[in-house]
């Protein structure tokens, strides 16, 4: 055992929780209900079990009771025995004063060294401690183990075991044959055989609590046990306190001193911050910190004694926690302050931030505490860092995950010289939203290439002009008109792509769509304002062609927000489907104001191959489809 330092994170447990709400307009579900589990937030009852007289004096009457939580109150006439995590204080207590045999005592410390999420996963194990306790309820005496599956960091590190109706107490009580009784019956559906039931259903064998289903009996008994002063209705979280101590040499030293007279002080304000010698020896064993001659020697801030610096230095989550409110600080003042309110307030909260969705439970976690606790310490009005948050995909190669150490990198000079900056940024925008994986395929490096090639040579097209230029809808012809309406089109999800949803993939498809369409007329209006519109929605994304093409062309007066033109979208004509028996065979383009008569005769004519037998019925749905029945 080792002496930590803990940040008291389990405080913000509930606003934590409770302000999730806020953020799911901005961030992604998965992320919100990673954070909710992770919190863990329980109703439930929390009582004491009684030791027996006989087990008190074994245990020389340093203890009376032990506490458990339950989320489980409609199953506590099921409890056949109580289960105590290995670090427990009485397993503590027995194993210092020698009150466990020797294998048994071996086993306990064995199991102590197991890590919690190691043991979660571990096959059942455990021993009988000789203990017994009583039943709040029913008066009986019940025995108290030891199992590698209870942790001190849930509850208190006690449970009341029921084995008929949760896993992890059947698997054990199986094992080491202890009784299974079953207290709560299926409302639809029979017990299976070797197997818990843990679904909800109606109570049975639990004297004035049979008959009532388990939602009902749970807000019952919690009630009665408070009645009589039994036990209390308690919330209780998964979450724990953040120990951020790290004995290694890396990392902020944490400013505390050790002094035999005033105990723990904390370092002046203006001796921060402690620096890391630079002269330390890695040996690769214990914290290099600790062997360091001089590191550790000092004076005590408060009595001014001779006294020891901390060694152990900070979590490196610590830091990066709060770094985005550093970014607030005045510059000229950065050396005297980390930042202050007023900085803070103008610039936070931040408007969008990236990482990955491995950050979900520990970095973005704590960053919502931080600026909480920093908010409270009166250093920002912030309650919450992050408005919107993007978790970037993986980039893979041949299937694997793209990394340095299996070898699977694409070398971006060799890419860059090849295709250039623009085709690697297009590429990768382009082979699948940002929140996705992407695939990295050579072949459609090439693709993306000669696009910007194709969009940098048909730039002849255009006329030079500063405005831009002014085009009769009415005169166009069809494909002067699908060409505009596709430029359009592409400035429309530029704005949404950009503002709201990222998926930049379908942005640069409706550019391509664009050019493919202005490559199918001739008129250069046309053709300029493609450019000038285009070339606005690429320069996020091939800065360097569409900046160049743009000062060619336009001088840049393109490369400002430019409103979409509504009047390309109305068209001369309707879509109108056809169908035969109900049936969709065809869609059709229908000149606006066609009379009934008209749109049969062009829906016979679109659909004469399928129109063999008797026409006995004609369905016209004015402006959405033509349905023929027909018979033989």
């Amino acid at each position: 055992e080792m002496n930590q330092y803990y940040v008291a994170i389990t405080k913000y447990a509930k606003e934590l929780l409770g302000e999730i709400k806020h953020l799911e307009n901005g961030w992604p579900k998965q992320v919100l209900t990673m954070q909710e589990n992770w919190i863990g937030e329980s109703f439930g009852l929390e009582f004491d079990f009684k030791l027996t007289s006989e087990s008190k004096g074994l245990l020389s009457h340093s203890f009376d009771s032990f506490s458990v939580f339950t989320t489980r109150a409609d199953t506590i006439y099921g409890v056949t025995y109580c289960a105590l995590a290995p670090e427990h204080e009485i397993v503590r207590y027995m194993l210092k004063n020698s009150l466990l045999d020797s294998d048994i005592a071996k086993l306990a410390l064995n199991l102590q060294k197991v890590p919690a999420r190691d043991r979660a996963v571990s096959e059942k194990n455990g021993f009988d401690t000789g203990l017994k306790v009583i039943h709040p309820l029913t008066g009986d005496e019940i025995p108290v183990w030891v199992a590698n599956f209870v942790i001190t960091d849930y509850g208190n590190g006690a449970v009341m075991s029921v084995p008929a109706h949760d896993d992890r107490d059947y698997e054990f009580a199986a094992k080491f044959n202890l009784p299974i009784k079953y207290v709560i019956c299926p409302v639809d559906e029979e017990c299976a055989d070797g197997a818990a039931f843990t679904k909800i259903g109606i109570l049975e064998d639990s004297h004035s609590f049979d008959g009532l289903d388990s939602e009902t009996a749970r807000e019952k008994i919690i009630a009665y046990f408070e009645e009589y002063k039994l036990g209390r209705k308690t919330l209780n979280y998964k979450l724990r306190d953040w120990g951020v101590s790290r004995q290694r040499y890396w990392g902020t030293p944490i400013p505390l001193i050790h002094c035999d007279e005033c105990g723990i002080v904390p370092e002046k304000k203006e001796h921060l911050p402690i620096v890391l010698p630079e002269d330390v020896i890695i040996s690769g064993e214990g914290n290099p910190l600790e062997f360091h001659p001089t590191f550790k020697k000092c004076k005590c801030p408060k009595c001014g004694r001779n006294a020891t610096r901390e060694c152990d230095t900070l979590d490196t989550f610590f830091e990066s926690s709060w770094y985005f409110l550093r970014y607030t600080c005045d510059p000229s003042v950065k050396t005297s302050r980390a930042f202050s309110k007023e900085e803070s307030s103008y610039w936070m909260d931040v408007d969008l931030y990236i990482g990955g969705i491995e950050h979900a439970i520990l970095h973005l976690l704590y960053a919502r505490f931080f600026t909480k606790a920093l908010r409270d310490l009166g250093y920002t009005k912030s309650s919450e860092p992050f408005t919107n948050l993007l978790t970037q995909g993986m980039v893979l190669k041949d299937g694997a995950k793209m990394s340095k150490s299996k070898g699977n990198t694409v070398d971006p000079d060799f890419l860059i010289k090849k295709y250039g900056a623009d085709t690697a940024r297009l590429f990768i925008l382009f082979a699948a939203p940002p929140t996705k994986e992407l695939e990295w395929n050579d072949n459609a490096v090439d693709g993306c290439y000669r696009f910007l090639r194709r969009l940098y040579d048909k730039s002849e097209n255009c006329n030079k002009v500063e405005f831009l230029p002014i085009i009769d809808q009415t005169e166009l012809s069809a494909n002067e008109k699908i060409a505009r309406k596709k430029v359009y089109e592409a400035l429309k999800r530029s704005e949404s792509v950009l503002n709201d949803s990222f998926t930049f993939n379908t942005l640069i498809a409706g550019c391509m769509e664009a050019l493919n369409a202005l490559e199918e007329q001739s008129n250069k209006d046309v053709w300029t304002e493609g450019y000038y519109v285009l070339l606005n929605c690429l320069e996020p994304i091939a800065p360097h062609i569409a900046w160049e093409l743009s000062d060619r062309l336009f001088g840049c007066a393109n490369l400002r927000k430019i409103a979409v033109n509504e009047a390309v979208f109305d068209s001369d004509t309707i879509l109108i489907v056809v169908q035969i028996n109900g049936k969709k065979r065809a869609d059709m383009d229908v000149p606006k104001g066609s009379s009934r008569e008209e749109i049969i005769e062009m829906a016979k004519t679109t659909c004469s191959k399928w129109l063999q037998g008797e026409i006995v019925k004609e369905v016209v749905v004015p402006n959405k489809l033509v349905n023929f029945v027909v018979k033989g």
